[in-house]
């Protein structure tokens, strides 16, 4: 048995795949065992018939392998984007957490195996049946994507409006929440971010924000409704642009909002606002053309203006590794994500001061993890809507991201700043920033916005 998703090549159920043979179990053992020397964590590894062959009964992560001809392919090729694309055909399966499933790879990659059990486990899989042929084939990207462009950003946020508010909060929020602790909820600590972002940027009545991929209109709302900011929203998606410009008419707010299809780089020459932001949409820009988008933004802020740049980082830049393959092959065509200091260099070159920095990474693994919890709950609904291959990707996608955001090495940074050498729109102190008070709504007619 074989579904099908959408022009997708068969998704395999369990039913697929027959019972393995006692030899080719005892070879899965032995190319298995070299893994877990010394492992005693979270993952083990059952065939499909629910034979353990690694790790202990009461993992919280199992791998369950339907065909063994995926791990033969494995060690053959030696790259772990194989078992990538193993889960998206259905060869292999995960039940539990699958966050902990990368806790299994960061065991192999620090400890790998010595070259005598390396080779044994060689010949073992070469004693294992070959692929017939079964692979993945979810929404790759392909070549040619100029970065940052409108095919680009399709591929990952026309993926459909009804896809994302599945599990994503009620206003749609496609960043980093901003949690008071562990146990708020994720429409509460979304809303508490979009709240943040307008108080770090001092808006108010009178004022012009301009938002860089501004997503589902949630934050351009927000400015508008609660602190009386006129904002030019700009996205390069479709979808988001037309969900955002109906819930702007929807919300009485066409006087202060206008949402655009257009690309940053192609604003009027003669645009100028108080206030710029850009949250979630710097890690399509890439390290190539920072220049040119800082230098757009000094270009279009005003002086005594505000930027804030919120956007996901690494500890050791964009590096080729299976993991970003597969990021650039199945979800972000044009995703490149750097140090912080990569990012702060250009920003100061191009004529900024840079007034805050803030890590935000703890709050993003929170994040995370609300988002795969509804994604898996959601999983039917999920695949009718978007294929099978589609909802593995995503499930592996956040999987990753969140292991990777708690273990330290992704990280997630607001940057505030302002034209060098000229007046500032901040305090001495920050104490605004932490009232524990939502502002007030605006007057439509032009009352005091609160102060922040």
């Amino acid at each position: 048995m074989a579904e099908r998703n959408r022009g997708d090549r068969p998704i395999h159920t369990e039913a697929a795949h027959a019972a393995p043979d006692p030899a080719t179990v005892a070879a899965v053992r032995r190319v298995l065992a070299p893994l877990f020397e010394g492992y005693a964590g979270p993952v083990a590894v059952r065939m499909a018939n629910g034979d353990l062959v690694a790790g202990r009964a009461d993992a919280d992560c199992t791998v369950i392998l339907r065909d063994p001809a995926s791990l033969r392919a494995l060690v053959l090729r030696r790259d772990v984007m194989g078992l990538a694309e193993a889960h998206l055909a259905g060869d292999i399966d995960v039940a539990g957490d699958l966050t902990a499933l990368f806790d299994l790879l960061d065991h192999v990659a620090q400890r790998p195996p010595p070259a005598a059990a390396r080779l044994k486990a060689l010949a073992a899989a070469l004693r294992m049946p070959a692929r017939r042929g079964s692979g993945a084939d979810a929404r790759r990207s392909r070549g040619g994507v100029r970065r940052n462009s409108q095919k680009s950003i399709a591929h990952h946020y026309d993926v459909g409006n009804d896809f994302y508010r599945l599990w994503l909060d009620p206003e749609m929020v496609y960043s980093g929440a901003y949690f008071r602790d562990p146990g708020q909820s994720l429409a509460e600590a979304q809303a508490d971010k979009l709240d943040y972002l307008c108080r770090k940027l001092r808006l108010g009545p009178g004022l012009t924000l301009l938002d860089i991929g501004c997503g589902w209109g949630a934050l351009a709302c927000r400015a508008a409704r609660d602190f009386g900011t006129r904002v030019h929203a700009i996205t390069l998606s479709t979808a988001q642009r037309d969900l955002a410009a109906r819930r702007v008419a929807a919300e009485g707010l066409s006087d202060l909002v206008t949402v655009e299809l257009r690309d940053y780089r192609a604003l009027p020459k003669d645009a100028r606002y108080d206030r710029v932001v850009s949250v979630g949409m710097f890690e399509h820009v890439g390290h190539a053309h920072f220049a040119a988008y800082f230098e757009t933004v000094r270009r279009v802020l005003k002086d005594g203006g505000l930027f804030l740049n919120q956007a996901i980082s690494n500890d050791h830049g964009w590096t080729r590794t299976p993991l970003t393959r597969f990021l650039n092959r199945y979800v972000f065509p044009d995703g490149e994500l750097v140090r912080i200091s990569d990012a702060l260099g250009p920003m100061e070159r191009a004529g900024f001061e840079v007034l805050d920095v803030e890590a935000l990474r703890r709050h993003y693994a929170l994040t995370l993890r609300r988002w795969l919890d509804a994604l898996e709950a959601n999983r039917r609904r999920a695949i009718d809507q978007v294929g099978e291959a589609t909802w593995r990707v995503w499930r592996l996608y956040m999987a990753g991201a969140a292991h990777y955001f708690e273990e330290g090495s992704i990280n997630l940074y607001q940057v505030l700043a302002a034209p060098a050498k000229g007046p500032l729109a901040v305090p001495l102190r920050r104490d605004d920033l932490y009232r524990d008070r939502r502002p007030a709504s605006v007057a439509r007619a032009g009352g005091d916005a609160a102060s922040p």
